[in-house]
């Protein structure tokens, strides 16, 4: 019987990389969970218990290692206008019906749609995550005390410059011990992270939430529960493609789908305000070198043990040495090879096209799911036109000038069979016409009704039409749909 393999973290070199990773991460975790809650129109404590509880539940459920989920905007955004209507109460039952619409959509498979998510699409994606990090610590640099942008350049600098001395700690855990030091020892006045609001003293409680359990309590939280859902999935899923690219690994996409549900009803029954991959946190914890679950729970568990044992300690960090951190990872993130000008130069004007779309909408919406949508969406038509212009269609006259035999060579759908009634000569060929469709495939019924109308005008002239060359799968559509769509004989 062979024996079970040690998880990768029992190393003393992974273990480290893991805990100091965790830490950072959990460090960074604080502020923003605290932002959420703002944006959410909940107490600080509800956002913060929503990412410890997310962090340790995706961590043992998740599909994708080291990837960090917590309190995220986009999920505050979609129940803020619920909880300032209804209450905290319906806010929770929306996050464990938001969890439960997520399970369901993972074992109906909702992860494969991840497939039809180009690559533009996806460098697009980084971008605009890159742009928005940086965008959303701007507020942290406007209307603060002259010390604040000394503090974070020097931070930055700190975190850019230290690796080339040592990787035994990560950098930007040195930055942030560095600037606190400094800060409180020095007794320079800046912006804190206890200027957010004030952290919990006690561990989450489990307990159902405080509405009554109705149908029309259903009906007011299911719309939010479902957007909050998609808009969980669509980020998580992006972030777990995205991390399975800097790392050169695999992930499950339907165990992560299915683990964000779990994790939510879970967030949901200890109080928390739900959430998702964290993006910028996990960008953080890949680029420390993390690659384990542990990473992930530690994240959790140190942002528990932060808030509860060493609140005050946490209480005095300066926000400029997280806002460094935050500028690192948006200045990592982003491709900057995408848009150099030799890139720029050879790559085609539909990707561009494509990439500049995602870009501009997820800045302009702050919604990442909302830009890669709208940006696969752009990419489809752009394939579509593409593909189109690839059609074409050749005729040849039999010598007795009996026959005319038209080849058609191409992918035959929706948008490149439209103008193929119009390529014929109705009114000027012979009485007997072939179509040979044997370099053409049929893709879609919008192609059969275009050749039943083909067949329909030459019936109407008196003369006959043969198709040939028709492939196995093209022969089974054209036979069960010709003469029975509309428009056609």
């Amino acid at each position: 019987m062979p024996r079970p393999s040690r998880p990768a973290w029992i190393s003393p070199k992974v273990l480290r990389t893991e805990v100091l990773s965790g830490l950072v991460v959990a460090l960074a975790l604080i502020p923003e969970a605290i932002s959420f809650s703002i944006i959410a129109g909940v107490d600080p404590s509800i956002g913060l218990f929503a990412s410890f509880t997310m962090a340790v539940t995706i961590a043992v459920v998740g599909g994708r290692p080291a990837m960090i989920s917590a309190a995220t905007g986009a999920v505050a955004l979609v129940i803020a206008p619920l909880n300032n209507e209804h209450g905290l109460g319906h806010l929770i039952a929306a996050v464990i019906l938001g969890g439960v619409f997520q399970i369901v959509l993972g074992a109906l498979g909702v992860a494969r749609l991840m497939r039809f998510v180009p690559r533009s699409v996806m460098v697009g994606f980084v971008n605009a995550l890159a742009i928005l990090i940086f965008l959303a610590q701007l507020p942290e640099l406007r209307d603060v005390p002259w010390a604040v942008y000394p503090l974070m350049l020097g931070g930055l600098a700190l975190i850019l410059l230290l690796p080339r001395l040592t990787t035994a700690v990560p950098a930007p855990l040195v930055s942030i011990i560095a600037l606190t030091a400094l800060t409180v020892g020095a007794g320079i006045a800046v912006p804190t992270v206890g200027d957010r609001g004030d952290l919990p003293s006690t561990l989450p409680v489990p307990g159902l939430p405080d509405v009554p359990f109705t149908l029309e309590t259903l009906q007011t939280i299911a719309p939010y529960a479902l957007a909050l859902a998609l808009v969980g999935l669509m980020e998580s899923l992006m972030t777990a493609k995205l991390v399975d690219d800097l790392t050169d690994t695999r992930s499950n996409k339907t165990r992560e789908s299915i683990g964000q549900g779990i994790a939510n009803i879970v967030t949901g029954f200890f109080g928390g305000m739900g959430g998702c991959a964290m993006i910028g946190q996990t960008m953080i914890n890949v680029r420390n070198g993390a690659r384990t679950r542990l990473s992930t729970f530690l994240a959790g568990a140190f942002l528990m043990v932060l808030c509860i044992a060493f609140g005050p300690i946490v209480s005095d960090i300066p926000m400029a040495a997280l806002v460094a951190v935050m500028v690192f990872v948006s200045l990592a993130t982003f491709d900057w090879h995408s848009i150099a000008p030799r890139t720029l130069r050879r790559m085609p004007a539909g990707e561009l096209t494509v990439m500049v779309v995602t870009v501009a909408v997820v800045v302009a919406t702050h919604n990442l799911a909302i830009g890669v949508v709208v940006g696969s969406l752009t990419a489809m038509v752009v394939f579509a036109r593409r593909v189109a212009h690839l059609v074409d269609v050749t005729s040849v006259t039999d010598p007795d000038g009996g026959r005319v035999v038209y080849a058609v060579t191409g992918e035959l759908f929706f948008a490149s069979s439209n103008d193929l009634v119009h390529r014929f000569d109705y009114a000027g060929d012979p009485d007997h016409v072939t179509i040979d469709l044997t370099d053409a495939h049929i893709w879609d019924a919008s192609t059969v009704a275009a050749l039943d109308a083909v067949e329909t005008k030459y019936a109407q002239r008196g003369k006959t039409v043969e198709i040939v060359g028709l492939n196995p799968p093209s022969a089974k559509m054209h036979g069960t749909l010709s003469g029975e769509l509309s428009g056609g004989h």
